[in-house]
């Protein structure tokens, strides 16, 4: 039976804070009970910007990989890798290569935009220019249809969409492509083949999407199909030939609201961070030292929560009671600015613990976690390859 399968991939910069939690984990953790996911350590990725530092990517991938299992990340539920021991990531963003006009490349938007911001760094490189055909290939050799991206990530996933068009379109028909789907369509059985003829006759003639996601539902639905024949009738739904690499869809999650200690985004490069397993004395005391509304000089002083840094925190942290108690405290001078930090390092402290406490198995024991991620390279690898003998046969590269 067809099951949706998320793919999400995360650069390895080191230990991950709080935005990173709330941003991308907390979504993993939730999307691992729903769907077959996989979650890859971007370790080439974090070479395109930071060729000229690799001394720290090593430590870095194991720092992330425990901060993603102290998070609730599950390795029975979720398949967790490193993209850099799959050799067939490079091997498909070689061959999509030959097949991608240098234009799409360029007007990728966060191509601009990331020189721009690391202006310092030389990022006039072939493997910058080429990063968002990495990322496609990353989704496309596990044909992932689901991929959990913010607002500014979907232009990326359009990208993908299109490579994988553009290389259906160029490799898609197979010798014998019409009579291997037409045999395919028997093995729906007669009921669903019927349905399925009569679904993409109305896609054909009349333009109907309602009839092309409906016999799309049948192929997924059919159990006794091989992973081939889906991929043909796929095609053949739409009058082209068999859809050797699928088209993902952009899953949108929510913007994280998540806050750094000076009430910008929480960024390492904006030094404001508090990392998943910090030590809770540091927690504490960041907290307490965070600055507050500058109206508030004195302890008398009333204040306005909204020009504080502290009350982004309780948004984040807090039900309505306690918000209630901060903006009447605040307003009126009821309260000082210590009190109003403190149930937000509480909150924090408490979201943190069950964190550590996981975290202290891998710690004590490294061998865990090179164990777990040796079995999801070799999960990931099974499926990759098969992508990849589908791929190199169509490209007429398959000489055995």
């Amino acid at each position: 039976m067809f099951v949706d399968r998320v793919l999400s991939g995360m650069r390895p910069t080191g230990s991950l804070h709080l935005g990173h939690y709330h941003g991308v984990l907390k979504n993993w953790v939730k999307l691992q009970h729903e769907y077959e996911c996989f979650f890859f350590v971007a370790d080439w990725h974090a070479l395109t910007t930071h060729y000229d530092a690799p001394e720290a990517i090593e430590q870095n991938v194991w720092d992330m990989v425990v901060d993603w299992l102290a998070a609730g990340v599950d390795p029975a539920r979720a398949t967790l890798f490193i993209q850099s021991q799959l050799p067939e990531h490079a091997e498909l963003h070689l061959l999509l290569s030959m097949i991608t006009p240098l234009g799409w490349l360029e007007r990728v938007p966060t191509y601009k935009d990331q020189q721009e911001k690391l202006a310092e760094k030389d990022l006039s490189t072939y493997g910058f220019l080429g990063y968002p055909l990495l990322q496609s290939a990353d989704i496309l050799v596990y044909r992932a249809n689901l991929v959990p991206v913010g607002e500014d990530q979907v232009p990326h996933i359009e990208f993908t969409r299109e490579i994988a068009r553009r290389f259906n379109h160029i490799y898609g028909r197979e010798p014998g492509f019409q009579e291997k789907a037409e045999a395919a369509i028997k093995k729906l059985g007669g009921k669903r083949s019927k349905l399925y003829v009569e679904l993409r006759t109305r896609y054909q003639e009349q333009g109907d999407q309602e009839a092309l996601e409906a016999a799309r539902a049948v192929i997924e639905e059919a159990q006794n199909l091989s992973i081939g024949d889906r991929e043909r009738l796929f095609g053949y739904i739409e009058g082209g030939g068999k859809m050797i690499l699928s088209e993902p869809k952009a899953m949108l999650t929510e913007a994280s609201r998540m806050p750094g200690l000076d009430g910008q985004k929480m960024s390492k490069s904006y030094n404001n961070t508090i990392t998943l397993r910090e030590d809770e004395d540091s927690v504490s005391k960041k907290i307490r030292t965070m600055p507050t509304d500058p109206a508030r000089m004195r302890r008398t002083d009333p204040g306005d929560p909204e020009k504080c840094p502290v009350w982004q925190l309780h948004q984040v942290y807090s039900g309505d009671d306690t918000r209630a108690w901060v903006q009447k405290g605040c307003r009126s001078a009821g309260i000082g600015c210590l009190e109003c930090k403190q149930p937000v390092i509480d909150a924090v402290l408490a979201e943190q613990r069950p964190m550590r406490e996981r975290a202290e198995v891998y710690l004590r024991d490294t061998t865990l976690v090179r164990n777990i991620i040796a079995d999801g390279c070799e999960k990931a690898r099974d499926l990759a390859q098969e992508t990849m003998r589908e791929v190199r046969q169509a490209m007429g590269l398959q000489y055995s």
